[in-house]
């Protein structure tokens, strides 16, 4: 949107009515829009420092409202006439004051002032009209006048005499001529129609050459002041011989029109005279009075032709009209004359020109709509259409222009600014006047948006996941996060910080730290992943403005698994203080189940894939291994020569890098019935160094031999014995194994307990080797002897041992 404002120059009108109905009207016009008004009077040619008027009694303000406001006058013309004193609130003559060099012949003399106060912007209009003093005398351009009239001229005949001239104006201007000696000649004054004052001398009585051939007179002009001036001129007068024809002007006024900056020899005009003589009498010469002044610098005439052109530059600021007295003499001196006005037509050849007062290049983006960014004035010396003035901006600016005041206008802004958008503008301001063709001149202010913190911290994410290997160094940097603030300087510096919370319990700042200049993440202690496989963080990141802004991000920190455990044993339990061994009939088969290695890996993923070996075996070609579930099979058919005890080593490897394992013996019993498996009792113990266990089963066997009574006596005994060991276990949880608990989801490819009991189901013709299992994870039959000779079996863990029933044990017995 462009905004307009215009104003206009003088009118054409020369006349001192118009002048000061114009500036009535400017002045009305300038008090609607200043905040006060002052008029002060005072004469010309007063000492510098002189007081002209006290402005905190006149405009009821105060010495402080002056200094805080930066008061200061700003003023059209490039001199200072007038100063400020801040310090008193006065105003002094700053510069000396000539009215007539100020003003020349207009009347009343002023000079305009605008008062302008800042915070809050406050204009006050200030005129100081300057009075006349008499200070100029009366003077005539020549120092002497001559004239050839002839003897015959008649009485009553008029000669133009020169003017006098007196710049000061009213009473104190030009008031009167006299004219002496009065024997001959008479003075005769009048008044044109633009106010001057003419003078001509009329011949009063004739003329004798031969009586007197030269008149000296003196020629003086009065003004009206007190003490009265005046000034002089002589007056020669020479008699020549008679013609009685003078050259008589066809009209007495010119009127012409001409354009400024016409060119040197433009053709302004052409008067004419014509003498009734004949011969060398009639001959006219043309010529400019000396009265015409500054008009000779300007215009020329030929002699001859009477034909008026340009000398000068012709400027209509500088006058708007030329008054130029032409005066045509013949041979013997009788002259006549005439008037040619010349008005000037002004040319639209002044650009209208821009003045900043005041100007803040700093704007907050903050600055609420109609903040006054600058204070200008716009003016045009040209006059009319070429006066008038438009001011304008950009359409897609944020700013606008407003007046204050007589030619003088604010750039304020139009809404709210934004440093993150763009935070320079150059704004143009044109201003075009309405001439054809129109001048422009262009005034370019660079404002720059000062930045407010407007803008917290943004992270790229919501949430960010990191990653840390398990037993990590302290110390070590997991990872980083970034914020980005698009506001600048501090209000962009951004600190980030941990956020206190909980992981587990414990602080998050006892397992986390965060750099607070650069957002990395450092780990305070090594992590476990078997006992934390993740937690949160929500980091804060907040900028450097006042007051600050922020906002956070969590940041989920997952634990990668390390193979840092070896498989854990499940089954067979592995106890001190017995030996368990597996019986198998000697009837088994190939693919006979004798057993089952269980074992876990707290660890995860292909950390805890296991796989089962045999890595020791009397005899290799009578038992496998299974690669990935650990069951111990027969590979043959059980013979007569097979040794009764078997032992083998299995050991359980998982799949990490490197690979960790676990070593396992299972004994196995190669028997169809129980006294056979306490035969070899002894052997096992004796491998095993447990001496007491070894007396009580040869003890055993021969009791068994010899009395068959009491070998049912022993068995009794056995069972009655594990009664007792039972209910002991179940009352205080002795001899069993410390396990500890895994999750339930393990399957039996990695080696772990299944939660689904295993039926197998065998028959054949033969009802001796025909058999039904009823199979508790892991193994079918267990026989368990403690060397301390205080029991003869023991019981396993519900559940994950097997456990032989009554009817088990009778059948293999």
């Amino acid at each position: 949107m462009m905004f307009l404002c215009s104003f206009s120059g003088k009118s054409g009108s020369i006349t001192d009515v118009l002048w000061l109905l114009r500036s009535l009207v400017l002045l009305l016009f300038s008090v609607a829009f200043a905040q006060g008004q002052v008029r002060y009077s005072v004469p010309e040619e007063m000492n510098k420092g002189s007081l002209v008027g006290n402005i905190i009694q006149d405009l009821s303000l105060d010495v402080k409202r002056l200094k805080y406001g930066r008061a200061r006058l700003v003023t059209e013309d490039s001199r200072e006439y007038i100063g400020l004193n801040v310090e008193k609130g006065t105003l002094m003559v700053k510069e000396r004051i000539d009215r007539e060099e100020l003003c020349a012949q207009i009347s009343p003399c002023s000079l305009h002032f605008q008062l302008i106060l800042e915070n809050p912007l406050e204009l006050h209009q200030i005129d100081v009209e300057i009075t006349d003093i008499n200070d100029n005398a009366p003077f005539f351009s020549r120092k002497e006048i001559s004239f050839q009239i002839s003897e015959s001229a008649f009485t009553g005949a008029k000669f133009s005499l020169d003017s006098a001239h007196d710049p000061d104006v009213g009473s104190n201007s030009l008031q009167r001529y006299t004219l002496e000696p009065t024997n001959h000649f008479v003075l005769k004054d009048f008044t044109d129609h633009n106010g001057l004052k003419q003078v001509e001398m009329v011949i009063h009585a004739p003329l004798d050459r031969e009586t007197k051939e030269e008149h000296i007179l003196t020629l003086m002009a009065f003004d009206g002041g007190n003490p009265q001036k005046s000034g002089n001129v002589k007056v020669v007068v020479t008699v020549v011989d008679a013609n009685d024809n003078a050259p008589l002007f066809s009209s007495p006024l010119y009127q012409v029109s001409l354009l400024e900056n016409s060119p040197k020899g433009t053709h302004v005009t052409t008067v004419t005279a014509s003498d009734k003589d004949k011969g060398a009498n009639a001959k006219v010469t043309y010529s400019f009075s000396q009265s015409t002044g500054k008009s000779l610098d300007l215009f020329n005439i030929d002699s001859d032709t009477g034909k008026i052109t340009v000398r000068g530059d012709i400027d209509f600021e500088k006058s708007k009209n030329f008054q130029i007295n032409v005066e045509a003499s013949d041979k013997w001196g009788l002259t006549d004359s005439c008037k040619v006005v010349i008005e000037i037509i002004d040319v639209n050849d002044n650009a209208p020109a821009i003045g900043v007062i005041s100007f803040s290049n700093l704007v907050p983006e903050n600055a609420p709509p109609e903040t006054v960014i600058a204070i200008f004035n716009v003016k045009d010396v040209d006059s009319g259409k070429n006066g008038h003035v438009k001011c304008l901006i950009g359409q897609d600016e944020p700013f606008k222009i407003k007046p204050t005041s007589t030619n003088f206008y604010s750039l304020v802004t139009a809404q709210y600014l934004d440093h993150e958008k763009k935070n320079q503008y150059n704004i143009t301001i044109t201003a075009v006047d309405e001439g054809s063709p129109f001048l422009s001149t262009n005034k370019t202010l660079a404002i720059k948006i000062t930045d407010v913190n407007d803008n917290a911290p943004a992270f790229q994410r919501h949430s960010y996941t990191a990653y840390v290997v398990e037993n990590n160094l302290p110390a070590v940097s997991i990872f980083k996060v970034a914020a980005i603030d698009n506001d600048s300087g501090n209000n962009a510096r951004i600190s980030y910080f941990l956020e206190e919370q909980s992981v587990n319990g414990v602080a998050a700042s006892s397992y986390i730290s965060v750099n607070a200049e650069s957002g990395e993440i450092v780990a305070l202690r090594s992590f476990d992943y078997e006992q934390n496989k993740e937690f949160s963080i929500c980091v804060k990141a907040q900028d450097g403005g006042n007051p600050p802004l922020s906002s956070n991000v969590t940041v989920k920190i997952t634990i990668q698994d390390q193979n840092d455990n070896v498989p854990q044993i499940l089954y067979p339990v592995q106890t001190g203080g017995s030996v368990m061994a597996e019986m198998v009939p000697r009837s088994a088969g190939v693919g006979y189940l004798v057993t089952k290695v269980v074992a876990i890996d707290v660890d995860s993923g292909q950390n805890a894939w296991l796989s089962y070996k045999l890595q020791k075996a009397m005899d290799r070609s009578l038992f496998e291994v299974g690669l990935h579930n650990g069951e111990i099979r027969t590979v043959r058919q059980v013979t007569d020569k097979d040794a009764v005890k078997q032992k083998l080593t299995v050991v359980v490897e998982d799949n990490g890098d490197p690979s960790r394992s676990a070593t396992v013996n299972v004994n196995v019993v190669l028997a169809d019935s129980f006294p056979e498996v306490l035969s070899e009792f002894t052997d096992f113990t004796h491998n095993n160094e447990y001496n007491d266990l070894t007396f009580y089963l040869i003890l055993a066997l021969s009791v068994v031999s010899f009395f068959f009574i009491l070998s049912i006596i022993a068995i009794l005994s056995v069972k009655c014995y594990r009664w007792r060991q039972e209910r002991a276990f179940y009352k205080t949880g002795a001899n069993l194994p410390v396990i500890p608990y895994y999750p339930s989801l393990y399957s039996g490819e990695t080696g772990t307990l299944q939660r689904m009991y295993n039926y197998e189901n065998y028959r054949t013709t033969d009802s001796k080797n025909s058999d039904f299992k009823c199979a508790r994870p892991p193994t079918k039959s267990i026989i368990s002897l403690d060397i301390s000779g205080t029991q003869t079996l023991t019981h396993v863990q519900k559940d994950i041992l097997f456990s032989n029933s009554d009817d088990q044990v009778r059948s293999h017995l």
